[in-house]
């Protein structure tokens, strides 16, 4: 539990929860698998089908193979909020990113890049919750930072715009800029060593 909520890792049998947390198209055909495949082309393709769309099934199959890509947070029995979590290198489709990609070295880095809070949620601090169960998570599987991909807006933003979360959420638990690549998404790293 962290601060009233229990978090889960995403294993085959919760996927069903995961589901609860991303509709029954897994928003728009995402599956939170925007950040896998190496092109944007090959993701748009995979998100067709919404809930039959192939990054379901790729997705599904990422979950099964281990270790958990992600965790769920639980109000009670709910689940109603997801985090990506998993190691940077598995994730091709950041080396294409404008603002992501680097020259840093991503050996041993673990990468936050998505979070998704229902709207009943909404408000309650779940990026941070999340964020600190998948420093645990990441810490467990062998990660010596943990990198997030924030925005840092310069005006109030739709909170469903925001997915990769809010840069002074990441700032209050120690990550550190370590890349800018336009002043509203900094790259932001985390020591776990």
């Amino acid at each position: 539990m962290i601060e009233g909520y229990r978090l889960e890792s995403l294993t085959r049998d919760r996927f069903e929860d995961l589901e609860t947390v991303l509709g029954s198209g897994g928003i728009g055909g995402c599956w939170c698998m925007y950040w896998v495949p190496p092109t944007t082309k090959e993701w748009r393709q995979g998100a067709k089908g919404g809930a039959s769309a192939p990054n379901k099934s790729e997705f599904l199959a990422i979950a099964q193979e281990g270790p958990p890509p992600g965790l769920l947070a639980y109000d009670g029995d709910a689940p109603i909020a997801w985090c990506r979590v998993m190691a940077r290198t598995r994730l091709l489709g950041l080396t294409r990113s404008r603002f992501f990609k680097t020259d840093l070295d991503i050996d041993g880095v673990w990468s936050l890049p998505c979070f998704v809070v229902q709207r009943s949620h909404r408000g309650r601090g779940l990026t941070r919750v999340l964020t600190l169960g998948a420093i645990e998570l990441a810490k467990k599987q062998g990660a010596t930072i943990l990198e997030a991909y924030p925005w840092d807006p310069t005006e109030t933003m739709d909170p469903s715009t925001i997915y990769t979360g809010v840069a002074s959420t990441f700032a209050a638990l120690g990550f550190e800029v370590v890349q800018r690549s336009a002043p509203h998404k900094p790259m932001m790293r985390l020591n776990l060593a």
